[in-house]
């Protein structure tokens, strides 16, 4: 506090006695805001090559120049890392003051765009003692996280991870990233921090080499040895450069100040800030800052919106010997293994292979259940039927219940992919003498009321559950039915060998042989004399004998008149196309079912009156009321059997005529009985079988996350 006190004095004193109209400096955020406000109210511009903190724009001062990057440059680079790696949870370990502060805003949306939740923030005073830093740390490990993101200066981040190294917390199975705040000054924190920092990855700000840089770098060595050139001195250099191009552009502007003070009243206690001039030169000085653009040493030097922009960072891995280039991080293209790259990538594969805390080369889970954990406790719905999806069965001995089926088998396996160490337990949803407790309603809301973690079975996604509780994609088929009877659309019976004919067609069919029999009378007439000479009736069962007789054989007797052939090959095609359609029409209608519902429409059940049955403890029950149908002719079943029982009586019997539920359970059914029972229109909307999570339960609902990208639903 005596610095920044110290710091306002100086800077005060160089505005009203020196008159200057630029200032460089502060050389931290917490130095800055009175600066920024004093440079404001004076109109000289405050220009900053280490105030890095994002709260500082907070000020809207257009006199503060950025000459580097702000903290929240580089949280893209770090939301990438986490990303690439798949880690859900994270915990910040900053400095309690506004330099560590302000990169949180900036790292909250970064993961909330990605999905990654903040767990807990973990302030460190400048003042802790060693103590006090340890019992943080030991409450960092009581946590299941395990990656830790470290924004801070390098003398607290060395005592940090020098008490981390020593509680064993860079071990096998820890993550630590460091920002740009230790990063770009691993060259001031000595070989124990280095020690200290094995396995550690590290975003650090990247500069091109280039001519001015290995210029300065060799002036550098001349003037000060052994010292390293680091990035802050880069950006001073830079700024010193622009302010000098800046004022030489505007060398004509009048660069004396306005000293004309205000009126005070004899009562008014009067402060330095009253004698306060104003610059004539800030506004065109600004101008000309804002507008300056050089190829400096940190690269190029160009403000957009008071602030330099960063375009690249340098991921780092810090060894006992050193640092070590793992990859970087470029702006429109993200994490790559060299700058050559400029491909967009989302493996882990964009980086080296890292050497992570306890010298191993996996890849950590970023999670540990802790020691003293409890179990997640996954309630299961007792039932009676339909035990494929969920079964509750209880041992006649010892009492332990045993839980099988589809659904926990889909649940169980996801388990198994999960990188997590997660214990859990199920208990059924049933009262002591093994009935079931209550509804899947009354089950979903005990979940929302702590009792359990999370549920599991067939348990459907729906609207007025999601309010309070939290579900996975679905894992089932979507959608609920109506089941209906379905019987033979063709009547069989004694005149069964007249229906493959239409009435019209066997009309047209007589007439036609009562045509063929007087032509064949006509044209024999006149061509055959032993035809003319016989009796009437003789000539007439003769023709029609002919042309009847044609359906079974050929006539030995061949006709007298050409005619007569002709006519009569035409016919016998005829005939050969209507006894091959008859024979074929008859042989389907003997031998093959035409199958149709007893019932098109949901309408016509409406309409009819007859019962409809839906499962016991069923949301079902409430859309039937909403659709409509008569409560007292609903019916309640338990399993597939009872279902079947129920159709099998029918409405008239105390039976159902149809069943309205989940497609899941209707193809359960229709899989015993398919060729009695169809589906009809229309498939009402439903989301299918998901898992429940309670509000407060994030793991349980971070192992669903993960389930939705392994895809087991």
């Amino acid at each position: 506090m005596q610095t920044v006190n110290n710091l306002n004095s100086v800077a005060l004193y160089l505005i009203k006695k020196r008159e200057v109209v630029a200032i460089i400096g502060p050389g931290t955020s917490m130095q800055a805001p009175f600066l920024i406000n004093l440079g404001n109210q004076s109109k000289v511009p405050i220009i900053s090559f280490s105030a890095t903190s994002p709260l500082l724009d907070s000020l809207r001062s257009p006199y503060f120049i950025r000459a580097t990057h702000d903290d929240s440059s580089q949280v893209q680079a770090i939301s990438a890392i986490i990303e690439s790696f798949r880690w859900r949870e994270v915990v910040p370990i900053y400095v309690d003051n506004e330099f560590g502060e302000g990169i949180l805003p900036n790292l909250v949306d970064a993961f909330q765009e990605i999905n990654v939740r903040i767990r807990y923030r973990s302030a460190i005073s400048l003042h802790y003692s060693d103590d006090q830093i340890k019992k943080e740390l030991y409450k960092l490990m009581t946590m299941p996280t395990r990656v830790f993101i470290v924004h801070m200066l390098p003398d607290l981040g060395s005592r940090l991870f020098s008490i981390a190294k020593e509680i064993d917390m860079l071990s096998k199975g820890y993550v630590w990233i460091v920002t740009n705040g230790i990063a770009d000054l691993m060259s001031i924190m000595g070989e124990s921090s280095l020690v200290n920092m094995h396995g550690v990855l590290g975003v650090k700000t990247y500069f091109a080499k280039s001519k001015e840089l290995l210029h300065l770098e060799a002036r550098w060595q001349k003037r000060f040895g052994g010292e390293e050139l680091n990035n802050f001195a880069c950006w001073a250099y830079d700024a010193a450069t622009a302010l000098a191009m800046s004022v030489e552009e505007i060398r004509h502007v009048n660069m004396s100040f306005n000293t004309t003070k205000e009126d005070t009243s004899r009562d008014d206690i009067g402060t330095d800030l009253d004698e306060l001039g104003v610059a004539l030169s800030g506004p065109k000085l600004l101008d000309a800052l804002s507008t300056v653009s050089f190829k400096g040493v940190a690269g190029r030097f160009q403000l957009k919106n008071g602030k330099l922009e960063a375009t690249t960072f340098k991921i780092i891995n810090i060894e006992e010997s050193g640092e070590r280039t793992v990859g970087f991080w470029k702006s429109k293209v993200g994490l790559v293994k060299s700058l050559r790259v400029d491909k967009v990538s989302h493996s882990s594969r964009r980086l080296r292979p890292i050497i992570w805390p306890g010298d191993t080369i996996f890849v950590p889970k970023g999670w540990e259940f802790p020691t003293n954990a409890k179990k997640l406790r996954i309630a299961v719905p007792k039932k009676d039927g339909f035990n494929n999806f969920v079964e509750v069965t209880k041992d006649e001995n010892t009492n332990v219940p045993t839980v099988t089926g589809f659904c926990i088998d889909v649940f169980n396996t996801v388990m198994s992919q999960m990188p997590y160490a997660v214990s859990y337990e199920y208990i059924p949803f049933d009262t002591p003498d093994g009935k079931p407790r209550g509804s899947y309603d009354e089950m979903v809301y005990n979940v929302f009321l702590g009792e359990f973690d999370g549920a599991v079975g067939d348990t459907t996604i729906l609207a007025n559950r999601s309010h309070y509780v939290d579900f996975a994609l679905p894992y089932s088929e979507t959608g609920i039915v109506f089941l209906v009877p379905v019987k033979d659309g063709k009547e069989k019976g004694e005149w069964v060998f007249l229906k493959p004919l239409t009435k019209e067609l066997w009309l047209v069919t007589a007439a036609s042989f009562l045509y063929i029999g007087i032509m064949v009378w006509i044209f024999e007439y006149q061509a055959d004399e032993e035809f003319r000479e016989q009796m009437i009736i003789d000539k007439i069962s003769s023709v029609f004998y002919f042309s009847f007789s044609t359906l079974f054989f050929a006539h030995r007797r061949p006709s007298e008149s050409f005619f007569t052939r002709v006519l009569v090959v035409v016919w016998c095609f005829v005939l050969l196309i209507l006894t091959q359609s008859y024979t074929a029409t008859l042989t389907s209608m003997l031998t093959v079912q035409e199958l149709r519902p007893t019932v098109r429409h949901m309408d016509d059940l409406r309409k009819s009156g007859v019962n409809i049955g839906y499962q016991t403890g069923s949301f079902t029950f409430e859309r039937l009321k909403q659709m409509r149908f008569d409560e007292s002719r609903l019916k309640t079943y338990n399993s597939p059997e009872e279902m079947r029982e129920l159709f099998l009586h029918k409405s008239s019997n105390g039976g159902i005529d149809a069943a309205f539920d989940e497609v899941a359970y209707i193809k359960l059914f229709m899989a015993k009985y398919c060729s009695e029972y169809s589906i009809i229109e229309p498939t009402f909307k439903a989301d299918g079988f998901g898992f429940v999570s309670g509000a407060d339960c994030f793991l349980f609902r971070l192992l669903m996350v993960a389930a939705e990208e392994r895809h087991f639903h």
